[in-house]
């Protein structure tokens, strides 16, 4: 489970800008002992569920190791 700081940083994320979490955190945070190299795919659903909780899309670079949580714009 994140910290409850990561809840806060969701609540208050301004709109486009992201919140960069490490592959390693993911694993921990959202399906802990699934296993890493790659991320689990529990660990990548649970971490998209619990970004809608805070109404944040969420993707999962492989390339660079860490998901990133973020507020999509309706229209620029």
């Amino acid at each position: 489970m994140p910290p409850q700081d990561m809840d806060d940083v969701l609540t208050k994320l301004p709109l486009r800008i992201g919140a960069y979490v490490p592959d390693d955190l993911l694993e921990d945070w959202f399906a802990p002992g699934t296993g890493m190299n790659p991320v689990s795919a529990a660990a990548l659903k649970a971490a998209e569920a619990y970004g809608w909780r805070f109404e944040c899309e969420f993707k999962y670079y492989p390339n660079r190791q860490e998901g990133v949580f973020w507020k999509w714009v309706p229209a620029i």
